[in-house]
C-alpha cells in the first residue's frame, strides 16, 4: 500500500512541475497560452480586492487556567489552557486532545500532553449547534498566546487567542 502511495505521490510531483513549463513551438518561441498580461491599476482605477478567507464553522475560544495534576503527571513543568470548541456548521466534527497545539509568545509550538491535568478535554463527535470545554496541556513553562485546533490529525486548522 506505501509503495502505491508513493508512487502516487511521485507522478502528482512529476506533473505539477512539468505543468510549469508551456512546451515550446517549431520558431523556438512560447505557445499563446504562456502570454500573461501584466500591468498595474491606474491611478483612478480601483483595486480588486482580495477575497476574504471563508470564516470556520468551528470556534475555539481559549484562556489561561491553572494546571491541575492527575495521577500521570511526573512533577515536570506544565503549562494549561482551557478550550472551548463550538460547532457552528453543518456536520458533526471530532474533539481530540491529540488535535490541539498550543503556541506560546515566542512562537514555538507545545504538543498536547496527554493526560496530565486532570480537566484534558474529551475525546467527543460534536453535533452541529453543540460545544464543548476542556484543558488542553502543554510541556514546561510558558506564556500561551493562542490554541490550534485542526480538525483530525491534517484537516483544517483553527485558531483561538488565549486571553
Amino acid at each position: 500500500m506505501a509503495g502505491v502511495l508513493s508512487a502516487v505521490a511521485v507522478i502528482a510531483v512529476f506533473g505539477a512541475v512539468n505543468n510549469g513549463f508551456a512546451p515550446k513551438d517549431d520558431k523556438g518561441t512560447r505557445t499563446s497560452s504562456d502570454v500573461r498580461e501584466t500591468r498595474t491599476p491606474q491611478q483612478n482605477e480601483p483595486l480588486e480586492e482580495e477575497a476574504a478567507a471563508p470564516e470556520s464553522a468551528i470556534k475555539v475560544s481559549a484562556r489561561k487556567t491553572g494546571f491541575t495534576a492527575s495521577i500521570l503527571a511526573d512533577g515536570t513543568n506544565y503549562t494549561s489552557v482551557k478550550v472551548t470548541v463550538t460547532n457552528n456548521g453543518d456536520e458533526p466534527i471530532s474533539v481530540n486532545p491529540l488535535y490541539f497545539a498550543i503556541t506560546d509568545t515566542g512562537g514555538t509550538k507545545h504538543t498536547a500532553e496527554l493526560g496530565v491535568d486532570s480537566g484534558q478535554i474529551d475525546t467527543v463527535e460534536l453535533a452541529p449547534g453543540e460545544n464543548i470545554s476542556g484543558v488542553i496541556t502543554g510541556k514546561g513553562r510558558f506564556t500561551p498566546k493562542y490554541v490550534t485546533y485542526t480538525d483530525g490529525l491534517i484537516g483544517d486548522s483553527v485558531r483561538g487567542d488565549v486571553s
